[in-house]
């Protein structure tokens, strides 16, 4: 930020550098304007001359901060050593909306689809630098205000679902959207869905349902013969803690590269998983006292958990376990809600009052990253497209993205 200095009379620009202002790429650099104040008192001679020298130092000052958004900041910015890698991208939405889920044409890496409440859908054609409102007419026909919970890719081919129960198809990158007719008898909301392949996608509800079709979507067949519901009150799941006359659903869900699934339940006193070919959810204890917040997947094959109040925990190992270790974290208190894996050694965590939290040796230490520290905004969901693409999602409206 440029500050105002007086110096034998005249009123001097100095640029510096303030973490409030951090450098963000050219289109969304903040640069505030600058003021002063009427100079100081002096006779009439010099008072052209000096207004003249101010305008000639207003002028290089800021031709110095435009030079050091187009080729990085002025060497001054090496004293600050938190010059955060993420920058805040302003949405034209409504501050209220929370965001949910972004993704990227494979075909064409420079378009995306952010999603969000309240029928939010935005389109960028410029890698996330810039978004714009995109309207979709076949889910503005009815009287409902969708709440658009997932989206994938796989080439030109994407999947929208949401809620109220909708699901919508493009075979173009995005250019048209059909909306898929779906079954009233679908157990549950439609939370989660993945792009596999030509006219392919598998889904899942909040009450464990998953659901594979390959004809765009018009038939669905079940990849597992019952809910979660059904599976934890038979008899096999009696050594499950909370598991007695389950009626609940998934809190969370999140699948690996390899089809493998981990969902929460929606009290966190246990957690499932499931993999291909299985023919129910495999439900698992907490290893842990608090409930678990949210579980995903490592970029090594393991698993991480998040608890309620902020813990984070590691498995054992590669692959499904039920013991983990706790790796402490600086959350200061706030919890912490997504973790998202750029590399197998670099992670991203984030949570309530926007805390950032980075790890670069695969999840032994974290240290905290005060990007968002002035944000007002709880942090939902972190997506790394690929190790230069990433971006972290809130609510009313907050959306960062990785610089790097």
């Amino acid at each position: 930020m440029a500050s105002l200095q007086l110096c034998d009379g005249y009123l001097l620009f100095k640029p510096s550098v303030s973490p409030r202002f951090l450098p963000n790429r050219i289109s969304h650099r903040l640069i505030p304007k600058a003021s002063a104040s009427s100079p100081s008192p002096s006779s009439s001679s010099s008072s052209s001359l000096s207004l003249n020298r101010r305008q000639l130092l207003y002028q290089s000052a800021a031709v110095s901060l435009s030079l050091s958004s187009i080729f990085g900041p002025v060497k001054e910015a090496k004293a600050d050593e938190q010059l955060s890698e993420w920058e805040r991208v302003f949405l034209p939405i409504d501050p209220g909306v929370v965001l949910l889920d972004i993704a990227f044409v494979p075909d064409d890496p420079s378009r995306g689809f952010l999603l969000g409440t309240r029928q939010t859908l935005l389109e960028t054609k410029d890698g996330g630098n810039t978004w714009a409102p995109r309207s979709i007419p076949s889910a503005e026909e009815e009287d409902f205000n969708y709440r658009f919970n997932s989206i994938s890719f796989k080439g030109k081919e994407g999947w929208i679902i949401g809620k109220p129960a909708i699901l919508l198809y493009t075979a173009d990158a995005g250019e048209n959207w059909d909306r898929i007719p779906l079954s009233s008898q679908l157990p549950g909301d439609m939370v989660f869905i993945e792009a596999t392949g030509d006219k392919s996608a598998e889904m899942v509800t909040d009450e464990g349902a998953i659901y594979v079709t390959s004809n765009k979507g018009y038939n669905w067949k079940a990849a597992i013969q019952e809910t979660v519901s059904a599976t934890l009150n038979r008899t096999v799941s009696s050594g499950i803690s909370g598991a007695s006359y389950y009626t609940g659903t998934f809190s969370a869900v999140n699948r690996s590269p390899d089809g493998k699934y981990v969902a929460v339940s929606s009290r966190g006193n246990f957690f499932l998983t499931w993999e291909p070919g299985q023919p129910y959810w495999q439900p698992h204890n907490r290893a842990v006292a608090r409930r678990i917040q949210n579980m995903g997947w490592r970029a090594d094959g393991g698993l991480w958990l998040l608890v309620r109040g902020g813990g984070l925990y590691l498995s054992k190992g590669t692959g499904i376990s039920e013991e983990f270790d706790e790796v402490p974290v600086q959350s200061r208190g706030f919890g912490i809600l997504d973790v998202g894996y750029r590399s197998e050694e670099e992670a991203w965590a984030a949570g309530g009052s926007g805390i950032l939290l980075r790890t670069r040796n695969g999840g032994k230490s974290w240290n905290r990253d005060k990007a968002a520290d002035n944000i007002a905004a709880n942090l939902y969901a972190v997506k790394f497209v690929d190790d230069k693409k990433g971006f972290v999602l809130g609510n009313d409206g907050v959306l960062l993205r990785y610089v790097g």
